[in-house]
């Protein structure tokens, strides 16, 4: 799709950012972990773990523990916390506060919305429509949907591609250094929420705007985000 308008975009990464996924990904950690004699992890341990997809977060949990993750057991708990969480959804799983109305604010000022996660599509996908989410969106892409991710500026361009939007006329809304790093390699705004799952304070990654709550995401302040 080539872009048809100047309408802006909005990409929206999706755990911690869209979506309140950590009792979830808790669960379902803690649900595969156990059976390797591993302790269960907190929202704490979340933090640290989260960003580059379900294979990485089980190396890091074993890591926590000095533990070595080796290919045959890593392929047996992906499944195993794959069929978990996919049984479960959506579980406890919700929007922020206020994100509901934010989007319904910036479409009616004729925005375009994505979501950009490393989240692979057979979670996306499932866990979007089930919240009533997935419509909403000019396009959804995933851990899987290119060859490249996050901070890949490349997983952002190829975004606003399917949505037909202009990087020169979008932002990326995350809460990790995956995020604002690729919003940072694609030259786009970047908007930071601090109530996600970095594990350092959003404001040290040096985003060009911070939101505590979506009630402070206008299409006015949006706007002026761009034409800076």
């Amino acid at each position: 799709m080539t872009a048809t308008d100047n309408a802006p975009l909005v990409i929206f990464d999706l755990d911690g950012t869209l979506v309140d996924t950590a009792p979830d990904l808790v669960a379902s950690l803690n649900h595969t972990i156990t059976i390797e004699g591993l302790p269960p992890v907190t929202f704490e341990d979340l933090t640290h773990l989260v960003g580059q997809g379900v294979h990485m977060m089980l190396e890091r949990a074993f890591r926590m523990h000095d533990r070595v993750l080796d290919d045959e057991t890593r392929a047996r708990l992906y499944d195993r916390f794959i069929a978990f969480y996919m049984e479960t959804m959506p579980g406890k799983s919700s929007p922020y506060p206020g994100v509901i109305a934010a989007m319904d604010r910036l479409e009616a000022a004729g925005f375009k919305l994505a979501v950009c996660t490393n989240k692979v599509g057979m979670l996306t996908l499932p866990l979007l429509e089930k919240l009533g989410l997935k419509e909403r969106f000019m396009a959804i892409t995933c851990g899987d949907t290119f060859e490249f991710r996050k901070p890949d500026a490349r997983h952002i361009l190829g975004t606003i591609e399917l949505a037909g939007a202009l990087p020169s006329r979008s932002v990326m809304v995350g809460d990790s250094i995956n995020d604002i790093a690729a919003a940072k390699n694609a030259e786009i705004p970047a908007i930071a929420v601090p109530f996600g799952y970095s594990d350092v304070p959003v404001a040290d990654l040096s985003p060009d705007m911070i939101i505590s709550h979506y009630d402070e995401m206008t299409p006015q302040g949006i706007e002026a985000l761009l034409a800076r």
